[in-house]
């Protein structure tokens, strides 16, 4: 149950920063952004507590290192192999959750995907201003 549910927080910060990238990459304001998400179907653990707590303020500290979640999201992704059930969203976000780590460290926290994702996106994390 422990690798479900953090495959699925993961899975929510992975689509939320998407989604928030479009949205800044548009123009809009993330913090309004946020509020919008958090009264319609779009709300998810990640922007009701991970975006104002950690990805809005850029402190990227939730509390969870990157590295920890894709241990998880990997023996989730082995045991989902050993039963027969393919998980190709969560592979991909596997993927961001390895990049992560690979281009901030294990120990950055696993809200700091949303950087990785910008920076594809070609937004500079270090410069974005919610």
């Amino acid at each position: 149950m422990k690798l479900v549910n953090n495959l699925l927080g993961a899975c929510a910060i992975a689509i939320t920063a998407e989604g928030m990238t479009i949205g800044a990459k548009a123009g809009l304001d993330p913090a309004r952004m946020i509020e919008v998400l958090n009264v319609s179907s779009g709300r998810s653990s990640a922007t009701l507590d991970k975006w104002p707590r950690a990805v809005l303020p850029r402190t990227f500290d939730f509390g969870f290192a990157a590295g920890l979640c894709l241990k998880d999201v990997r023996l989730c992704l082995e045991a989902a192999r050993v039963l027969g059930v393919p998980l190709g969203v969560g592979s991909a976000v596997g993927e961001l959750l390895e990049r992560t780590v690979s281009v901030l460290g294990a120990d950055a926290d696993f809200t700091a995907m949303a950087k990785i994702v910008e920076l594809d996106a070609g937004l500079d994390p270090k410069r974005f201003s919610p």
